[in-house]
């Protein structure tokens, strides 16, 4: 009897996630389901979805694009403390396109080796629409250690790591703003926002310093103002930051300086996928070393405080800074 001929949703899986799922509880993506052992440690899940035209452009190269998918989900992990365990990607295309797909699944593939986190299974669909690129992933804590938004304490540090804003103004420059014309001369400088809006760099090395450290943590996706309301409003506290200590890229502090971009911008645009945490003054010196013997930067921007208000950014002078908004809005 000849066997069934493979459908085209079939082909597309073989040829391009086959390969790259390459974890023994994917089965080979030959089944309908996938085995996450368990090792007594608490499951932490996490979902994010990317479209074309809102969280990337549509000439984006696709490796890019399969970093960016995969990485704003492992940033989330590593907010939690937590150890990634793998992931489950749905994937909707006009098209089949091997120009496309081809490096899109060799970086996915790449990025699921360097952070431990495998390919388990999926999904993949035509769309008449825009591309879009959903990916869950799971990842392994030990029990009731995961680092959650609720716990930050009046006192506490709030550290960020990396720079903030790059993303943001990256956008700006792929859009052909004015940031771009401010840059006109620094072509090195404009390169690295761009890579810093397409090709997040999660800090998942920073994951049991949170979970030793931390008493409450987030990553920042849509904005260093709004993210830090979030977490201040699960805590039940509020927050002053100190703005002239928030870390800014060379790049970004030359803009600031010479007024192409102002502090909002910066602190509001979103895309950051850095980590915004509440460490208390007991924890920060042990914390701060392990951030330096992880290779990533680390500061202390403000301070938790008592109350319900919304937290004030506040500049050299202490004047509070006056934000027409909060952060980047879905809807």
């Amino acid at each position: 009897m000849a066997s069934p001929r493979a459908s085209g949703e079939d082909s597309l899986i073989a040829r391009y996630f086959k390969p790259i799922a390459t974890d023994a509880g994917a089965f080979g993506l030959v089944d309908d389901a996938a085995i996450l052992k368990s090792a007594g440690d608490d499951l932490v899940v996490t979902t994010d979805a990317i479209v074309e035209g809102v969280h990337f452009l549509p000439d984006d190269p696709p490796d890019t694009v399969a970093r960016k998918a995969l990485r704003v989900n492992l940033s989330d992990l590593a907010a939690k403390g937590a150890t990634p365990a793998g992931f489950v990607l749905t994937l909707a295309l006009r098209s089949v396109d091997d120009a496309w797909l081809k490096p899109f699944a060799e970086a996915l593939g790449e990025d699921a080796a360097t952070f431990g986190c495998p390919l388990l299974g999926g999904d993949t669909v035509s769309t008449p629409g825009p591309l879009m690129i959903s990916i869950t992933a799971f990842a392994r804590v030990a029990p009731d250690k995961m680092v959650r938004r609720s716990g930050a304490r009046p006192g506490d540090r709030l550290v960020v790591t990396g720079t903030i804003g790059d993303a943001a103004l990256g956008l700006d420059i792929l859009n052909g703003g004015a940031v771009a014309t401010a840059l006109k001369g620094d072509p090195a400088g404009a390169q690295m926002l761009v890579s810093r809006y397409r090709v997040p760099q999660p800090r998942n090395a920073l994951a049991r310093a949170l979970r030793d450290n931390a008493s409450a943590a987030m990553d920042v996706s849509d904005g260093l103002a709004g993210d830090l309301a979030k977490l201040c409003a699960a805590s039940g506290v509020s927050a002053a930051i100190d703005v002239p200590s928030i870390p800014l890229s060379a790049t970004a502090a030359s803009l600031f300086a010479r007024g192409a971009v102002g502090m909002e911008r910066l602190i509001t645009g979103g895309d950051d996928y850095e980590i915004l945490c509440a460490v208390s003054e007991d924890c920060h010196e042990a914390f701060a070393r392990a951030a330096k013997q992880a290779g990533i930067a680390v500061i202390a921007i403000g301070t938790v405080i008592s109350g319900a208000a919304a937290p004030r950014f506040l500049d050299a002078q202490g004047k509070e800074l006056q934000l027409a908004r909060l952060s980047y809005s879905h809807f």
